[in-house]
Order: C-alpha cells, then sequence, then structure tokens
C-alpha cells in the first residue's frame, strides 16, 4: 500500500520543497503522506526565498519547511522516493540498497526528465524548474489516484 512518498533533492530548500508542497496539494484527501529531505541537506532552513515566491506567484500558499537530511530511516519508512536526477538514484541506493526498487525519477513520466537545480540562480531557473515539477507532479498524481 502507498502511504509515503517522500522527495529528495540536494539541499532540501527549493526543489523538494516545491514538489513536496505540489503533490501534497494534488493528493489532498487522501491518506498519504508526503514529505521531503536533502542528500546534503541545509538542515533547519526554510524554504529559499525565490522558491518561495515562485510558489506564491502561481497561488500556492506551502506550509512551513524546515530542512531536513535524508537518513536510512526515511528510506525505510517511504513506500516510494522521488529524486530529481539520475544521480541522486545512485546517491539514495548507496545510502540505502534496499530502495532500489522504489526509488525513480519525479520526471519519470517526462522522458526521465530531470528538474535542473535552481539554487542561486535567476528567476528564469526557478520558474523552468517549477514548470518541470508541476509538470512531473501532475504526471505522478494521476497515476497514484488511478491505483487506489
Amino acid at each position: 500500500m502507498l502511504n509515503r512518498i517522500l522527495i529528495v533533492c540536494v539541499g532540501n530548500i527549493c526543489r523538494s520543497p516545491i514538489a513536496e508542497h505540489l503533490l501534497r496539494e494534488s493528493l489532498h484527501g487522501t491518506d498519504i503522506a508526503v514529505g521531503s529531505a536533502g542528500l546534503g541537506a541545509l538542515r533547519g532552513h526554510s524554504t529559499d526565498s525565490a522558491a518561495l515566491a515562485i510558489l506564491h506567484r502561481h497561488g500556492h500558499r506551502p506550509q512551513p519547511h524546515h530542512a531536513r537530511q535524508l537518513t536510512v530511516e526515511l528510506l525505510h519508512e517511504a513506500n516510494l522516493v522521488l529524486v530529481m536526477e539520475q544521480s541522486q538514484i545512485q546517491s539514495v541506493i548507496r545510502l540505502a540498497p534496499e530502495a532500489r526498487g522504489k526509488t525513480f525519477l519525479l520526471g519519470k513520466w517526462q522522458a526521465d526528465q530531470e528538474i535542473p537545480d535552481p539554487y542561486r540562480k535567476g528567476p528564469e531557473a526557478f520558474e523552468l524548474a517549477y514548470e518541470l515539477i508541476a509538470a512531473s507532479v501532475a504526471a505522478w498524481a494521476a497515476r497514484i489516484r488511478n491505483r487506489r
């Protein structure tokens, strides 16, 4: 049964908080918990101001977020792990080899699209990341809802 989804990026302050918020909204009304973590998390930091700005620009009001480090325990708790880049799949598997079968690119349904890191880049980079994340989340949410 799918009831815990973990979204992973590097710092857990840009891409994964955006994806966490959008997926949580898309799965509203289900019993699925959505969380996020970072491979090199900026522990305790809030969502990056540019990431918040792009969410607000698109009409979203995300919950407060505090970055957390990816751990073996978080991977064990999750039924599905979604990452932004192919190399991150390998990082997850190095940390917890048993997570191999449940770890996928967030952009899997968009021809394995990777989502570039917008951190410390301009608004265009955040807009691109948002658009890629939104499309990827919509595809995952549709598949998840259809399986329930």
